[in-house]
């Protein structure tokens, strides 16, 4: 009998409902809204109603689902209801003259809700989200991972590097 990699024993869902993972269309847009809200509220104090704030963010979702823009996302359903999301910016690269990819792709807002995590729903997102990172030929995916987060991005090959600077405003 094969033995599970890390990635693959965490790649599926256990659940007595089944979880289905799939791209994110306009009309999900106030569902995300609301994941989101769930996902930042949880930090800190909002500084807006919930109300206006997925009005707000609901509007800004649905355009980038409704057009061809550099995002994309993913909701994980089970038994019909969002209960988890994944966001992906790709970026373009200037062009380049040597052997080297020219988009990079930037993970957001990986959440899943609270009763529904530890079961796999967030590595199915993952698994989604970089396999279309695989198939765009996307050259670097980064993110800002959670410290609940790190080791679900660790076990689906990311790492912590040194290459990338930033400064915070």
């Amino acid at each position: 009998m094969r033995e599970l990699s890390r990635t693959d024993r965490y790649a599926t869902m256990k659940t007595g409902s089944e979880a289905h993972v799939r791209r994110a269309i306009a009309t999900d847009a106030s569902a995300l809204a609301a994941l989101r809200f769930a996902f930042r509220s949880s930090f800190a104090d909002p500084v807006e109603s919930r109300a206006d704030f997925v009005a707000r963010c609901e509007a800004w979702m649905r355009m980038r689902l409704d057009a061809d823009t550099h995002w994309r996302a993913w909701v994980v359903d089970i038994d019909g209801a969002p209960v988890g999301n994944v966001w992906l910016q790709l970026i373009e690269k200037l062009p380049n003259p040597v052997l080297e990819r020219e988009l990079h792709a930037y993970v957001s807002n990986l959440f899943v809700l609270p009763e529904h995590r530890g079961r796999g729903a967030g590595g199915l997102l993952l698994s989604k989200l970089l396999a279309e990172c695989q198939s765009l030929g996307v050259d670097t995916i980064f993110l800002w991972p959670t410290p609940e987060s790190r080791t679900l991005y660790q076990r689906h090959g990311f790492a912590v590097t040194d290459s990338v600077m930033c400064r915070v405003l």
